[in-house]
C-alpha cells in the first residue's frame, strides 16, 4: 500500500485532484469538491452519480442504426454491381468512384460529429474521471478512424471503454479481443488456420498487457495461432469464432502447453507477474508523474493483483496517497492538447465552444480524438510541446478569449489572410472552419469571469484570475507582471476587451501549460 495522505486537505490539493482525475473546473467547482473532504471527494469521482448513458449517442452511432446502415451500404454495393452490367469500363469506374466518394463523405461527416460528441461530453460531464479513463484506454488500446474508416465502430469501442472505465482490466482485455474496430485496425479478421496474423498477439503482449522483455518470439507465434478464427460480420458488426478457421493444435506459450484459443491465451497472460505491473505504471505516469518509483509500482502491482485487476481500487489508492499530492508532482505535468482545451474551456466557464473550431485546434496542437498516430498511441509529456505547438497554444488561447473581437466580420471569405491557395484540401477545410468560428464566436462571459467591481482593483482582479487559472500562489515576479499589465489596461473603464487580453496573457504563459 502507498502511504496515505492526511484527512485534512487544502483548496489547492482539491484543485490538483480535479485537474488530474478530471479536466479541472471553475473556482466554484473546486470549492465544492474541497468541501467534501479528501475521501468523499475521491469517492465522488470514482463512483459518480451520473449514469454512463447520460449523453445520448448520435443516431448513426447506435448499434441498431449502425447495423441498418451497414446493410444498406451492402445493398447499395450489390445494386451498383447489377447496374454496371453492360457498361463501358469508364462508366463502371465513374459509378464506383461516385459510390466511394458518397460513403467517404458520410463517414467523414459522422467522424467529425463523433469527435465533437466526445469532446463536448468531456466538457459537460459530471463524471470527469470516467471520461479521463476513456481517454486513457483509447490511448492504451489505440486504434484510429483513419484505418478503421467506420465511425460507428469507433463509437462502439468508445462505449466499451466507458463501460469498463474503472472496472476489470482483465475483462476489458477479453472484450477488446472481439472489438470490431480493433479487429480492423490490427487485421485480426484475416487471421486463419495455416495463415495466422501476428499483429494482435504481438501488440497484446508488448503494448496492452506485459511490455517488452516478458515474452519471446515463440510466444507470439504460438499465440497468433490461438487467435485464428475470429471473424467480423460487416453486416451487423458482430464478432464470432469460426472453429473451422481456428488452429486447434497444441501450443506452447510461456512454457505451458495447451490447445488455447484467444480467450485462453489472455487468461494465461494474466497469470504472468508482468501483467500486474504495466497498467499500474502507466496509470501512475498518466495521473501522477513520469518515471514512477520502483517501490511504488511494486506496491500498486500487488494491490492490482489482489483486486483481480480491478482499476477502481488502484485509482483510489493513488488519489488518497501522499505521493499524489507531493510538491514535485503538483503543477508539474505538461497538459495534453485535449486536457489543455477542455480545462481552459471549463475554467472560462464556456459550455458551448464554437463548432468546427475544436477539431481544428486539436489538429494544430497534435492530438485528435479517434486518431492516435499508431498502435502505441500518443507520445506524452515533453513530446506535446515544441516551438510550433506552443505558439499554437497561445493562438488558440487568444481566439478562445478574444477571437471575435478582432475578426474581420465583413470581409469575403476569399479575402481573409488565413486562406491560401497553396493549402491542401485538409488545411483549407480547417482554415474555413476557423474563419467561420471567428465570425460567430462571442467569447467568454467576462462579466462573470472578471466582475466589474474587481476591475476597480487590479490586484484583486489578478488574484481572482490567478486562482481561476492556476489554483496556486504565483511568484512575486509573475504576479507583479500581471498586475502591471492590468494597471496599464485599466484606463477610465476596464472593458471586456481588456479583460480578454489579460486572460490571454495568463493563458499564454509556460506555467499554464502545466497541470
Amino acid at each position: 500500500m502507498l502511504q496515505a495522505a492526511p484527512d485534512e486537505w487544502t483548496l489547492f490539493e482539491a484543485a490538483h485532484l480535479l485537474r488530474r482525475a478530471g479536466f479541472g473546473g471553475s473556482p466554484d467547482e473546486v470549492k465544492s469538491l474541497h468541501a467534501l473532504g479528501r475521501h468523499r471527494a475521491v469517492e465522488s469521482l470514482l463512483v459518480p452519480a451520473e449514469p454512463a448513458d447520460a449523453f445520448p449517442l448520435p443516431a448513426w452511432a447506435n448499434r441498431e442504426q449502425a447495423v441498418a446502415d451497414m446493410r444498406a451500404r451492402l445493398q447499395e454495393m450489390q445494386q451498383t454491381r447489377r447496374t454496371t452490367r453492360g457498361m463501358s469500363p469508364e462508366q463502371v469506374d465513374r459509378l464506383r468512384r461516385e459510390s466511394r466518394q458518397k460513403e467517404q463523405l458520410a463517414n467523414r461527416r459522422n467522424g467529425l460529429e463523433g469527435q465533437d460528441w466526445w469532446f463536448r461530453r468531456m466538457l459537460s460531464t459530471q463524471a470527469p474521471l470516467r471520461e479521463k479513463m476513456v481517454l486513457f484506454w483509447h490511448d492504451h488500446f489505440a486504434s484510429s478512424l483513419q484505418k478503421v474508416r467506420q465511425p460507428a465502430l469507433m463509437m462502439i469501442q468508445n462505449e466499451l471503454f466507458r463501460q469498463h472505465a474503472t472496472g476489470s482490466f482483465k475483462e476489458l482485455t477479453h472484450a477488446i479481443l472481439k472489438d470490431p474496430a480493433m479487429m480492423l485496425y490490427l487485421d485480426a479478421q484475416n487471421s486463419r488456420k495455416g495463415k495466422p496474423n501476428e499483429n494482435f498477439a504481438r501488440e497484446l503482449m508488448e503494448l496492452f498487457t506485459m511490455g517488452e522483455g516478458h515474452y519471446s518470439e515463440r510466444d507470439i507465434k504460438e499465440a497468433a495461432r490461438a487467435f485464428t478464427g475470429y471473424q467480423l460480420n460487416r453486416l451487423n458488426g458482430s464478432v464470432t469464432h469460426a472453429p473451422n478457421q481456428w488452429d486447434d493444435g497444441e501450443k506452447l506459450i510461456f512454457g505451458t502447453k495447451g490447445r488455447f484459443d484467444g480467450g485462453g491465451v489472455i487468461d494465461l497472460i494474466f497469470e504472468q507477474s508482468a501483467a500486474s505491473e504495466l497498467v499500474p505504471r502507466k496509470l501512475w505516469e498518466y495521473f501522477v508523474a513520469e518515471n514512477p518509483p520502483t517501490e511504488g509500482v511494486a506496491a500498486l502491482a500487488k494491490s492490482f493483483r489482489e483486486s483481480e485487476f480491478r482499476v477502481e481500487p488502484l485509482l483510489r489508492e493513488i488519489f488518497l496517497s501522499q505521493a499524489f499530492y507531493a510538491e514535485k508532482v503538483v503543477r508539474n505535468q505538461i497538459k495534453s492538447p485535449v486536457q489543455y482545451l477542455v480545462q481552459m474551456l471549463k475554467e472560462l466557464e464556456i459550455a458551448n465552444p464554437p463548432r468546427g473550431y475544436i477539431q481544428s485546434a486539436q489538429q494544430q496542437l497534435g492530438q485528435v480524438l479517434f486518431m492516435p498516430p499508431n498502435v502505441a498511441g500518443w507520445d506524452w509529456g515533453k513530446a506535446w510541446i515544441n516551438t510550433n505547438t506552443l505558439l499554437s497554444r497561445y493562438n488558440v488561447a487568444g481566439f478562445i478569449t478574444k477571437g471575435s473581437q478582432e475578426a474581420p466580420k465583413d470581409a469575403p471569405l476569399d479575402e481573409v489572410p488565413m486562406m491560401d491557395m497553396t493549402m491542401d484540401r485538409r488545411e483549407t477545410r480547417r482554415a474555413g472552419a476557423m474563419q467561420f468560428a471567428e465570425r460567430a464566436w462571442a467569447g467568454p462571459d467576462f462579466e462573470k469571469i472578471a466582475p466589474r467591481p474587481l476591475r476597480e482593483d487590479p490586484e484583486k482582479l489578478v488574484d481572482a484570475l490567478v486562482f481561476r487559472f492556476f489554483q496556486a500562489p504565483l511568484g512575486k515576479k509573475e504576479r507583479g507582471t500581471f498586475i502591471e499589465y492590468a494597471i496599464s489596461k485599466k484606463g477610465v473603464v476596464f472593458t471586456n476587451k481588456e479583460a480578454g487580453e489579460l486572460c490571454h496573457l495568463m493563458l499564454s504563459t509556460p506555467h499554464y501549460q502545466l497541470a
